[in-house]
């Protein structure tokens, strides 16, 4: 069975304060298409949409290799309206 591995502390460190905080000025930035996206978690999310910031932050607590800037770099390009 696989194991979920977690970066320990991302959520309070500097890096994930920064991500936080680049997150949630996309979400004020009408450039980016950051609506919220359907989740199945019923119990934490009752309307069952998970916010754009909740759902990368997670993401990247969940994969602890990845490089945050890049990643950030990439969500940028995807979600950029044209």
């Amino acid at each position: 069975m696989a194991v979920l591995k977690q970066r320990r502390g991302f959520l309070d460190s500097e890096e994930g304060q920064a991500v936080k905080r680049t997150l949630q000025s996309m979400t004020k930035d009408s450039q980016y298409n950051t609506a919220p996206t359907y989740h199945p978690d019923a119990i934490k999310y009752a309307d069952h949409l998970i916010p754009f910031v909740d759902k990368h932050i997670n993401y990247l607590n969940a994969h602890p290799r990845l490089d945050a800037r890049m990643y950030l770099s990439n969500v940028r390009l995807m979600t950029r309206i044209r």
